[in-house]
């Protein structure tokens, strides 16, 4: 006897509607979103870290230069300091070596203004700071009050805000 067909339709229904969405999602590349966000922060991060490798360099650059500039000045202070004492022990101000040694002076001045080197204001009768002034003698004067500054012995320099050399000075008790 022959067998029997089950009643099988030929064609399976399909729901056309769901068949586009399934061959577009089939055919579709992975999602792009979760690897963009990945790489964006990666992105970002890299640009960051450079941006504060850039500004770290530069950071350390000048505090280089700066540190040169203070270890170059105070093998020259002691230099400009005998250009002072000469100056002030000169007998005749009109002589030409008297001159030439004032013009070398004011050349060493003129190259520490360049390089942002200042001496420190100290005057007498100023008050004693102990971050700008190494006492180095104290004396009792009624001219003068307590901690005030009676005689510049050595003239201090500071280098954008750090001593490069205090100012030697004698103060009243």
């Amino acid at each position: 006897m022959p067998k029997k067909k089950k009643d099988v339709p030929e064609e399976i229904p399909t729901n056309e509607a769901q068949e586009p969405a399934l061959a577009e999602v089939l055919d579709a590349p992975p999602p792009a979103d979760a690897k963009y966000a990945e790489m964006l922060d990666k992105y970002q991060r890299c640009l960051a870290d450079f941006d504060n490798f850039r500004k770290r360099t530069a950071k350390e650059m000048a505090e280089r230069r700066s540190d040169g500039i203070r270890d170059a000045c105070e093998k020259l202070l002691p230099i400009i300091d005998n250009f002072e004492r000469a100056l002030a022990s000169a007998e005749n101000k009109e002589d030409h070596f008297y001159k030439g040694i004032e013009m070398i002076a004011r050349q060493f001045d003129n190259v520490l203004d360049e390089l942002g080197v200042k001496s420190i204001e100290t005057e007498p009768g100023g008050a004693f700071d102990i971050n700008l002034h190494y006492a180095v003698a104290h004396t009792e004067d009624e001219n003068f009050g307590e901690n005030a500054i009676v005689e510049v012995m050595q003239k201090g320099y500071v280098h954008k805000e750090r001593v490069i050399r205090p100012a030697m000075v004698k103060v009243a008790n």
